[in-house]
């Protein structure tokens, strides 16, 4: 494959794939064994809520797999493009692919069919670079998916357990650490994924990806601990919480007519999840006004932070909680504000701009599909195009994330970032 050197399949990609499956096999170890410790000794309400976060994660991703392989297959030379990977992607067999997302077995199917096109690529030098990359970048997207829809929940729910029971167990340091752990991996990946659009990947530094997981990490953390404890106090309200905020999010995300994914089902799908995720973090989904909605997002996030903290403060048990309990309530606001900080620090110092805006080749019509649109179409520094077959999902917010637009009067209207 003729191209540009930084959209060509490395070990680096080979490695990270690697890295994602296993820890995606720990994160669902480390489930399964807190479940059967919760099961054991007779709680079986946080068994059942463990279990359904784990349920309801799984076949929220395997749905999204599910649509992709439609929509792809439907694509110009699928099949010829995954005839490398037939073996695991079972080819255009689409009952053997539906039986296996049935099983809950789809996500893991697309980790291992990554690896095993990416290792046929990387070290027999064969070609099929493009559909290895096309592979890699799904996953990222699911896997942020996957961590906003169980890891982030399941942190909460251990949080909230540490704190009714007022100690910890080994297991429970576990899931702890292997949620954290997904948060953390997702976050990097997800950020790498993106940069991968960009001309000039040599951009991407070290300083740049550690400011980027810093401040997801300062932001979500404050977050997911204000809700453990407001759990602790007020257990039966927290559903309440989620369910009016949820709907909140679904109206506002309702209302900026988004276009992700390429059925009516299927956005519907996309948009519920995009509030759900908006519970613990920001997500940018659309064009313009961006400032405006990520300033309007981040106030709405800090009152209501503010008042689930107050409410813990005033119910909590003052002789149980007196170890730990002003040290929270100052932390938790000071940690989040210290996020905004590193996020207005990477934006000011850390984030390329792409100075021209993505302009597509007048000779190819709107509704090009996926398989046939160049990396071209997303190139905005160099006007040099590539090969690389570009996954159009993703390739939407890296959009979002990198594009700087000028409009009239020479005013810049700046995207914000996907995170």
């Amino acid at each position: 494959m003729e191209g540009d050197a930084s959209t060509r399949y490395s070990w680096v990609d080979l490695a990270f794939s690697v890295i994602g499956v296993c820890t995606f096999l720990v994160d669902w170890g480390s489930d399964v064994w807190v479940a059967t410790e919760f099961y054991s000794r007779g709680d079986y309400i946080w068994f059942g809520l463990l279990v359904g976060v784990m349920v309801l994660s799984s076949v929220v991703v395997q749905m999204f797999s599910w649509f992709w392989f439609k929509y792809d297959r439907q694509l110009p030379g699928f099949s010829q493009a995954q005839s490398g990977a037939q073996m695991v992607l079972c080819g255009d067999k689409v009952r053997i692919f539906c039986l296996l997302h049935v099983l809950q077995l789809g996500f893991l199917c697309r980790h291992i069919s990554a690896i095993f096109q990416g290792f046929k690529v990387w070290w027999r030098k064969q070609e099929g670079s493009d559909y290895a990359i096309y592979l890699t970048h799904d996953l990222s997207m699911l896997r942020l998916i996957e961590t906003f829809c169980e890891s982030a929940p399941q942190l909460t729910l251990m949080i909230y357990v540490m704190l009714c029971t007022n100690k910890a167990r080994t297991v429970q340091f576990v899931s702890i650490a292997a949620s954290t752990t997904s948060i953390a991996w997702m976050v990097v990946d997800y950020h790498r994924s993106l940069r991968s659009f960009l001309p000039d990947k040599a951009q991407q530094g070290w300083g740049s990806s550690l400011i980027y997981f810093l401040w997801n990490l300062l932001l979500i953390a404050p977050r997911v601990a204000a809700l453990a404890l407001f759990s602790s106090v007020l257990p039966g309200y927290i559903s309440a919480h989620f369910l009016l905020l949820w709907l909140v999010f679904v109206l506002w995300v309702w209302r900026q007519n988004t276009d992700f994914m390429d059925s009516a089902c299927g956005e519907v799908l996309y948009r519920a999840t995009v509030a759900l995720i908006w519970y613990f973090s920001w997500f940018n989904v659309a064009e313009g006004r961006t400032r405006g909605r990520s300033l309007i997002y981040h106030t709405f996030m800090t009152v209501d932070g503010g008042v689930l903290l107050g409410t813990w403060w005033c119910y909590r048990d003052p002789v149980r909680t007196e170890p730990y309990g002003l040290a929270l309530i100052i932390a938790l606001p000071l940690t989040y504000l210290l996020g905004l900080l590193f996020k207005a620090l990477y934006y000011c110092c850390f984030h390329p701009k792409l100075w021209r805006p993505p302009v597509r080749d007048p000779g190819l019509p709107d509704d090009l599909p996926d398989a046939e649109v160049s990396f071209k179409n997303v190139s905005a520094q160099d006007d040099t195009p590539s090969s690389h077959t570009l996954n159009r999902r993703m390739a939407t917010h890296a959009a979002n994330f990198y594009t700087e637009r000028k409009f009239g009067n020479d005013q810049d209207t700046n995207r914000e970032s996907p995170l």
